[in-house]
């Protein structure tokens, strides 16, 4: 007979206070998954995820960062547990990124010409003035803006 799976998780202390945010976000993440994406692009059908998932990163880096409210030892297991996303985090804390929405912005590998992405380059050096990532969908998320 197979073991049973169990999912005991020792949460830390502090949990309980961030639980509520992460069950909303969850929620909004599971309706983006299951939303009609009739009509749309196939790269804006995954904007939202990308979106809710920012949301989460942003959250947590805030919480430990900026505000000071969370312990590290809850810091540490948000990221071991998957509600954010360090490698995004860790890009946060470097000058230049600290409004970058996405990983895939910053690759070269995913644009033409093997640069950045059209969202990373600042409001007043753009030629066209309203424009959108094709990964994420953001509107601009260079830090000089």
């Amino acid at each position: 007979m197979p073991k049973v799976k169990t999912s005991r998780i020792k949460y830390p202390e502090g949990w309980e206070l961030i639980e509520p945010t992460f069950r909303e976000l969850e929620g909004k993440m599971r309706e983006a998954e299951n939303d009609p994406h009739d009509g749309k692009r196939k790269c804006e059908a995954l904007w939202p995820i990308f979106k809710i998932a920012h949301q989460k990163s942003r959250y947590v880096y805030d919480l430990y960062y900026r505000r000071k409210e969370i312990s590290k030892d809850l810091y540490e297991f948000c990221l071991d547990q998957g509600y954010a996303d360090s490698n995004l985090i860790a890009k946060w804390k470097k000058p230049g990124y600290e409004r970058l929405c996405c990983l895939r912005c910053i690759q070269p590998r995913d644009h033409n010409f093997g640069t950045t992405c059209v969202c990373r380059v600042p409001k007043h050096l753009r030629e066209e003035k309203v424009i959108e990532c094709v990964h994420c969908g953001c509107g601009g998320c260079a830090s000089g803006d």
